[in-house]
């Protein structure tokens, strides 16, 4: 958040047990004329004790920002499809069809894992998770909002309700200009 907000880089990770929110006007449009409108982020952390906030924020959410770690992905990709998944089959995500961007952070780093392949994986495990899950819910199907298109056999981010976009960045060199695109297009001046 800091990065968007002043510009500023953390070295190393910022772990948090309690969702950051704040209100501000984008780093990237500080310096222009005019009125600009500031914009209201919370910055809730993965953590499954923290996903009851998200529950009670996504009512009040016009955009979706996922980060995953591009250094660290592959011992953490089933986490984060696990995650990933509660929010696409979220009832308030599905019907107000809330956009979601899937940001690749460490993109910097030359052992990064590129975002095709990030987004592919996850494609992968949630293809995965929607199999299991449909099966153990099959006596339940009313209350589960089915991932994807129904009759597909494999999962991709196009069949969702929602758009999804994938951007690659760098929070430790400032290379975050996809979010504050995204956060810009769907927080109308």
């Amino acid at each position: 958040m800091a990065q968007l907000k002043d510009g500023t880089t953390h070295q190393g990770a910022v772990t948090s047990m309690e969702p950051n929110d704040d209100t501000f006007v984008l780093h990237s449009e500080s310096t222009k004329k005019g009125k600009i409108k500031p914009v209201h982020i919370v910055d809730v952390p993965g953590h499954p004790k923290l996903r009851p906030h998200l529950e009670e924020l996504l009512p009040k959410s016009c955009c979706l920002v996922f980060v995953v770690d591009a250094l660290d992905f592959m011992p953490h990709v089933r986490a984060a499809a696990e995650y990933l998944y509660e929010l696409l089959t979220n009832k308030e995500v599905v019907r107000r069809k809330i956009p979601l961007l899937l940001t690749c952070n460490k993109m910097d780093k030359v052992t990064a894992h590129s975002s095709n392949f990030i987004k592919g994986q996850l494609e992968k495990e949630l293809n995965k998770l929607r199999k299991s899950r449909s099966a153990i819910s099959s006596a339940d199907v009313s209350s589960e909002i089915y991932l994807g298109l129904e009759g597909e056999d494999l999962f991709n981010f196009t069949q969702c309700s929602n758009k999804i976009t994938v951007a690659e960045v760098s929070a430790l060199t400032g290379k975050v200009e996809q979010v504050e695109q995204f956060i810009r297009e769907h927080v109308k001046q």
